[in-house]
């Protein structure tokens, strides 16, 4: 089996960093050693100092290729994979090959040479990496049609930044080593000014900083390394979800911000259980900051809180630690360690912040907790334990002269299990304390007296005591345990369903809403938001009946944000509900932010669109209105220069120059103002029967040029606008005209199948990706052409707004044999 090659990048900023260069310098020194190394594909540009780099360096031949009348030259890989050198030289990694070539991309060409084992040097620039696409477009204003996705350059075994300053590429460029000197003052002036080759420096090493630090954990892994190596700053915060979590999220974001490219995560350990009590609306609330501060927020599985957090932030390799100061009181500090203290015990070299909140103070008071077991069970416990005890020591009494001490205590001991099995805690205490008063008072020695005379007695009622409330404490805490587990599986099914509605709702908002209402019974929930303090309350989403228009209109109000509040109607709230209803408003307002970021983006979107059309529309017109001007204007005076003679036969070539020019200019106009008042929907038209035998030829004729007319004789007239049909006819044979090799002319026909008339205009060009078959209509476009005698791109936008204006549809569809066939349905008449 043949071993895969290995691939190294030369990644560079902007063009003219050297990238090639380097590569050569790197072919040649490989050479010197004994390699067998040749060029496959190297891109000059015109560089004296790359071309002298190829000096002594095998090239193999490059593929001749013809698209579109023009030819190409590409990277001939059958010819590469027969000399199969140990390395080939590949220059521009995300190159677009020319259709009729093996792969589409260069990339792909590449990926073969490494899988028949030879090793591969290329280059790429940083605009060129599909993730970093839309960013460099956004810094340079100028699109990348090529890209090549990240997982391909992050594959290589060697990536090497090819690095320069912004003031020293802008002297090679005045130097006339990356352009043509024509060029030169529109380069420095646009694409390389300072700012924008600052900007791709600093993603080049940001995007290689990601790619060194996912090596570095690849080798920690491998090696079972798992102590801190502080080769990059990582603050890890430790959320409990308590209130203090926003004071240590905001503490851990300055403490990242003190070192560039540090990175903050967030980290919640969810106890093994999932009855830790963290409170859901808290920690949404937290995410939503730390995402905001530019973090990332992680949910860890731990028995054992302060394990579970030095392993989290030992695996992300982090250096520094947040932790809150705890929320316990003096005793229980004392009792046992704590989370905090534990932690930075056993941190080893990370460094572990305690911070300060309003939350830590000293002997804390917990709100009390509500009982256990429902109150009907108490209250049959405590009648037990009042009914039990004297009925009890009644017939222990009547069998005083067959029983001992021993078989009382174990009596009043069975009585108290039993009320603490029944009533919980509070029953088995009084029934462990007045069992404790009877057997002293009853059945110890001496009797009728509050007194014990032997040690042994004594230690057998402390033992009767200290077992009945040992076991009512573990009733307790098991009613306690069982109510909670209950409580935390109904809300996470409440939360499971919650996401369900939302995910697969088209209004997230309002189904989020709706299951609050659903779920609690109400008549109504409306989420309220204002702009500021001072602004009216307004509803940003409501379900069920008349909204609330102020949080007074409801029965409870559950803030979530400042200026965010949700709002409920139906009944009050149960304090039970309130932590699952808040974790609803939480994410209701997480959707609200969403809601209002689509709406903004559609927007944008838009005015994008708008935005794009006006500067395709400048760039292509600018062009084809000059030209026929010119055309036009230079004919016209030439004609009325006094200094000139022309003779009949130069004057009829002069005046047929102005009026062909004009022709073009009054199409170009005409073609502007159709499509102007298409979109506007204010396109007047005079449908009629129209007959395509008189028609079809006409349009032919129009443009002067071989094309092959076929009309089938009893094909039924259309409905259509008579000049506005010969305008589309005229668009389309243009287009087919442009593409169609010699030799090969267009034709036009047409057919009638139920009720519709079909008109193909059929080519034997190049043809159309089916993928593109829709941005083919787009206007202001001409799918990768520049020659700029190709017009503004407004034809086939124009032809099939028009086609629909009347009724009908235009649709590209290929060419038996290749090409590309329009097909435009129109009614018949009658």
């Amino acid at each position: 089996m043949t071993t895969r090659g290995t691939l190294r990048v030369y990644l560079g900023a902007a063009p003219g960093v050297g990238k090639t260069y380097r590569m050569l310098e790197e072919g040649r020194r490989r050479l010197h050693r004994g390699t067998d190394v040749v060029v496959g594909f190297v891109e000059i540009h015109d560089r004296p100092f790359t071309q002298a780099m190829l000096d002594g360096l095998e090239v193999v031949p490059r593929r001749d290729l013809t698209y579109r009348d023009a030819a190409f030259t590409e990277l001939d890989l059958d010819a590469l994979l027969a000399r199969r050198p140990e390395v080939a030289l590949v220059d521009e990694l995300a190159h677009t090959n020319v259709p009729g070539s093996e792969h589409a991309k260069r990339w792909r060409d590449v990926d073969v040479l490494l899988d028949a084992g030879i090793d591969v040097l290329t280059t790429v620039n940083i605009q060129h990496l599909e993730s970093l696409n839309d960013v460099v477009e956004r810094i340079t204003g100028v699109p990348q049609r090529e890209t090549v996705p990240d997982a391909v350059v992050r594959r290589a075994e060697q990536i090497e930044l090819v690095d320069m300053t912004p003031e020293a590429l802008r002297r090679r460029m005045a130097h006339g080593n990356v352009y043509k000197p024509e060029k030169i003052d529109a380069a420095l002036g646009n694409y390389f000014r300072v700012g924008n080759l600052t900007a791709l420096r600093e993603l080049a090493l940001l995007w290689l900083a990601d790619k060194v630090d996912e090596q570095l954990e690849h080798y920690r892994a491998a090696h079972d390394i798992d102590r801190t190596w502080e080769a990059r700053e990582r603050v890890v915060v430790a959320l409990t979800g308590g209130p203090e979590g926003d004071t240590l999220i905001r503490r851990a974001a300055r403490v990242a911000a003190r070192t560039k490219g540090a990175d903050l995560l967030a980290v919640h350990v969810v106890r093994g259980d999932g009855l830790a009590g963290a409170d859901p609306a808290n920690l949404t609330r937290q995410r939503l900051l730390v995402e905001a501060l530019g973090g990332t927020y992680h949910q860890v599985l731990g028995a054992d809180v302060p394990r579970a957090l030095l392993d989290f932030a030992r695996g992300v390799n982090a250096t520094q630690l947040v932790l809150g100061a705890s929320r316990r009181g003096r005793l229980a500090q004392i009792l046992s360690p704590g989370v905090g203290v534990t932690t930075t015990a056993e941190s080893g070299s990370i460094d572990v912040h305690l911070v300060t909140h309003e939350q830590a103070r000293r002997f804390a008071w917990r709100s009390p907790r509500a009982a256990a077991l429902t109150r009907g069970r108490r209250l049959a416990g405590l009648a037990l334990a009042l009914a039990g005890l004297p009925v009890l020591t009644l017939g222990l009494d009547a069998a005083r002269a067959d029983l001992a001490l021993t078989s009382d205590i174990l009596a009043y001991l069975v009585l108290a299990v039993a009320t603490a099995l029944v009533g919980g805690l509070l029953p088995a205490l009084v029934c462990a304390v007045g069992g404790f008063l009877l057997l002293n008072w009853c059945f110890t020695p001496p009797l009728n007296r509050f007194t014990i005379a032997e040690r042994e007695n004594l230690f057998a009622l402390v033992a009767f005591v200290f077992v009945a409330v040992a076991v009512a404490t573990v009733v307790d805490r098991a009613a306690r345990r069982a109510r909670d587990a209950a409580r935390a599986s109904a809300e996470a099914r409440t939360l499971s369903t919650l996401a369900g509605s939302v995910l697969h709702g088209d209004k997230p908002l309002e189904a989020l809403l709706e299951r609050v209402r659903e779920s609690f019974g109400l008549t109504c929930v409306t989420l309220l938001d204002r702009e500021s303090e001072h602004d009216p309350w307004r509803p940003a989403a409501t379900v069920g009946g008349t909204p609330c228009l102020t949080p007074a209109d409801g029965e409870t109000e559950v803030p979530v944000e400042e200026n965010v509040s949700l709002v409920l109607r139906g009944h009050p709230l149960p304090a039970e509900a309130r932590r699952l209803v808040e974790a609803f408003a939480a994410h209701a307002a997480i959707a609200l932010r969403q809601q209002r970021l689509a709406e903004r983006a559609a927007a944008a979107g838009t005015l994008a669109e708008v935005d794009r059309l006006r500067t395709a529309l400048l760039s292509a017109v600018s062009h084809d209105l000059r030209t026929p001007l010119a055309s036009a204007k230079a004919a016209v005076g030439s004609l009325r220069s006094p200094d000139v003679r022309f003779c009949a036969e130069d004057e009829a070539e002069l005046l047929a120059t102005a009026e062909e020019s004009l022709d073009k200019l009054t199409r170009l106009v005409e073609n502007l103002l159709d499509m102007s008042r298409l979109q506007a929907g204010a396109l007047a038209l005079t449908l009629q029967p129209v007959d395509l035998a008189d028609l079809l030829p006409r349009a032919a004729d129009d443009l002067d040029a071989a094309v092959v007319v076929s009309v089938p004789e009893e094909l039924p007239e259309v409905i259509a606008d008579p000049a506005l049909l010969e305008r589309i006819l005229v668009n389309l044979l243009g287009n087919a005209l442009r593409y169609s090799p010699p030799g090969r002319p267009p034709s036009i026909g047409a057919s009638e199948h139920a009720g519709l008339v079909d008109i193909r205009v059929v080519d034997h060009g190049p043809g159309i990706p089916a993928e593109d078959h829709d941005r083919v209509f787009q206007p202001f476009q001409r799918l990768g052409d520049r020659d700029n005698a190709t017009g503004v791109g407004l034809g086939l936008a124009l032809s099939r707004g028009l086609a629909e204006a009347m009724g009908g549809t235009l649709v590209p569809e290929p060419t038996p044999g290749g090409g590309l066939t329009m097909t435009l349905t129109l009614y018949r008449a009658g």
